[in-house]
């Protein structure tokens, strides 16, 4: 049996996240988001061990101070704290579990002293006890979605970006992805959300080149929840191209018309429910608080659509400004067989 990389809502052994620590990047909220990573993570841990990275010692203490007493913290060498991006990626074929380590490249080189991180998902796939290969490819987590299937789907704007695999051709990327995520297909999509893709001095520019879990998430093998915005969304046009073309590909799509947001200093921030995270028998959703009757909606949509799982608000306002939220923090570890 070849190996694969499961679904997300596939049964977890632990989900793995990282305490902020980049003052730099942070700035004047990084207490608040230190709460609302500690929030995310103890939600997580109603339903599955978690593991929080802290950076040193004193960042270690100040963790377990707002932590459940089942989350475990542990000390190893980090630059940030979007464990998405640059965490293991773990496969198996029934028999074992190993991990594929991607090439970490600070979303295509715009953040400086990197190494910690690119570095880590091999460091914690080790800690874990895994084998760990290593995969020539820039690829961020949240980027893809994938079904455990057989199917990926890709923003090529993203995956293929000039600052990311420039050395290699599309093929080329998609061969090496297949090969070690035992997939059949990759999906190519063009452009992600407008937030993420292009600067607009009215929006927060959040700089990874649209990334998919800021709006689409398989739900199921060949089944996909994605946004559907107004038409007079700037988003609407580049939602409708990458909805027909999953269609086409067989993708049955469920429609999310739900977007959550908020002003601050002068930018609209979005604060997408669709970045939310799958835990064992939970769905754990960004809530944005600004616009309350909607955050009921959106969940109660969750609910019914995952009748099986607790959908869980976390309201979240730090991380979003910084351009991440729920599926951004977190990386799931998939039950070793």
């Amino acid at each position: 049996m070849t190996f694969r990389m499961p679904a997300e809502w596939e049964s977890h052994e632990r989900t793995l996240m990282c305490w902020p620590c980049r003052e730099y990047s942070w700035g004047h909220t990084l207490e608040q988001g230190r709460r609302e990573f500690a929030a995310v993570a103890n939600a997580i841990a109603a339903f599955e061990p978690v593991t929080m990275v802290a950076k040193n010692a004193e960042q270690a203490a100040q963790a377990r101070t707002l932590l459940a007493g089942k989350v475990d913290v542990i000390i190893r060498p980090i630059d940030g704290s979007w464990l998405r991006d640059n965490g293991p990626l773990f496969v198996t074929d029934g028999n074992t579990r190993r991990a594929r380590h991607f090439r970490f490249n600070a979303w295509g080189e715009r953040h400086a002293q990197r190494d910690r991180d690119a570095r880590l998902g091999r460091t914690l796939a080790e800690d874990l006890g895994d084998e760990v290969d290593f995969v020539d490819v820039v690829l961020e987590g949240g980027a893809v979605s994938i079904d455990g299937a057989g199917t990926m789907i890709a923003p090529e704007g993203c995956v293929m970006h000039e600052s990311r695999n420039w050395y290699l051709t599309r093929d080329q990327v998609e061969a090496q992805i297949k090969a070690a995520l035992g997939l059949n297909r990759i999906i190519w999509l063009g452009q992600g959300l407008a937030e993420d893709s292009v600067r607009d001095p009215s929006r927060m520019y959040y700089g990874t080149d649209g990334h998919a879990d800021l709006f689409l998430a398989f739900i199921g093998p060949n089944r996909a929840l994605m946004l559907k915005s107004p038409e007079d969304d700037p988003n609407a046009p580049h939602l409708a191209k990458s909805r027909a073309t999953l269609v086409a590909a067989g993708i049955e799509i469920v429609d999310f018309p739900y977007m959550s947001g908020f002003m601050d200093e002068g930018n609209w921030i979005i604060a997408p429910y669709m970045n939310f995270y799958f835990c064992n028998g939970g769905v754990i959703v960004p809530v944005a608080g600004e616009e309350p009757d909607k955050d009921q909606e959106a969940l109660a949509f969750l609910a019914q659509l995952f009748p099986d799982r607790q959908v869980v608000g976390v309201n979240l306002r730090a991380g979003p400004r910084q351009g991440g939220a729920i599926h951004c923090m977190t990386m799931q570890v998939p039950l070793r067989p």
